[in-house]
């Protein structure tokens, strides 16, 4: 336990920063239920989906591959079916979007737990830098694609961070989208999980009027296999001494995903902001309805045209 979970008490939804996925879900008995989670294969993930499936639920498990997906089910004895989405890749995810619907299997929430963080260097796809394509634009090829198979009470769940806030200065830079008029790791990724926390916003302004919610979440700062892109001294020697002040552990980053996708009595709080399974002030940026109508304008003309 870091000195973080000693200090820190529970806010007023009962839990915490050190509340775990077990906590949160306890009691609650998702027999029945059928929830997409993409990134199914490690850390947040790979927790997410064993206490999903530890409470009775049904969990269509999402990871680059089918064979990742299907180790992922195996090492944790999982009930789950295996599907690929490469988030990356318009195909894949639209190819993911298909077989859901194949399945038959109406969806009691969407957890968009997936991505990639502080690239080095830019890289690209399709014309987009890569974080900003993969953890936002992918989602919303997913997301929006299966709005037609989700229950009259589903909840959509965006894994966003609290690096929203090293975002670029003007939030979202919608002329610069690929990168190319300059470009800083944590500067794209803030400005990605920007955009999750502006989806889950204009997501839930859409479901007004339906059962159906949408949130955003930090999860925490947990060293998962997300860091693979860091400066190694930090990943390896900085992580690991911080991790026994500071950093949760990873039963406690899979808390607010599974808090807010399970949890009775967080409807009221659709399109909101999440940490330590309690509502949190995002941004201004986050905040920011228009912002999150553009996004949404410019995301579905990316997506018609990948």
């Amino acid at each position: 336990m870091s000195l973080v979970s000693l200090l820190k008490g529970k806010g007023p939804s009962g839990f915490g920063y050190g509340s775990t996925a077990e906590d949160v879900t306890q009691g609650i008995d998702l027999s029945g239920k059928t929830f997409l989670l993409t990134g199914c294969n490690s850390g947040l993930g790979l927790e997410t989906l064993r206490v999903l499936s530890l409470r009775g639920a049904h969990v269509i498990a999402a990871a680059r591959s089918v064979e990742k997906a299907e180790n992922a089910i195996k090492q944790i004895s999982a009930n789950a079916t295996p599907v690929a989405c490469e988030l990356s890749e318009p195909a894949s995810v639209r190819a993911c979007v298909q077989r859901v619907k194949s399945l038959g299997h109406p969806l009691d929430g969407i957890i968009c737990n997936a991505g990639i963080m502080a690239l080095p260097t830019l890289e690209q796809k399709y014309g987009h830098e890569l974080q900003f394509f993969t953890n936002h634009i992918g989602h919303f090829i997913l997301v929006t694609g299966l709005l037609d198979q989700l229950t009259d009470d589903a909840r959509v769940v965006m894994v966003s961070s609290e690096a929203h806030r090293g975002a670029y200065k003007e939030g979202i830079q919608f002329d610069n989208l690929s990168g190319e008029k300059g470009y800083t790791p944590w500067g794209a990724y803030g400005q990605s999980k920007l955009a999750n926390i502006l989806f889950a916003r204009r997501l839930a302004k859409n479901f007004e009027g339906t059962g159906k919610t949408a949130y955003s979440l930090h999860p925490g700062v947990i060293q998962t296999n997300l860091s693979r892109h860091m400066n190694p001294i930090v990943r390896n020697i900085l992580f690991p001494v911080a991790s026994v002040i500071a950093f949760k552990s990873i039963p406690q980053g899979a808390a607010t995903s599974c808090y807010l996708a399970t949890r009775p009595g967080v409807e009221a709080y659709s399109g909101q902001y999440f940490s330590d399974s309690n509502p949190k002030q995002p941004t201004k940026h986050g905040l920011d309805d228009v912002m999150a109508d553009q996004l949404w304008v410019v995301s579905e003309s990316i997506a018609s045209n990948v």
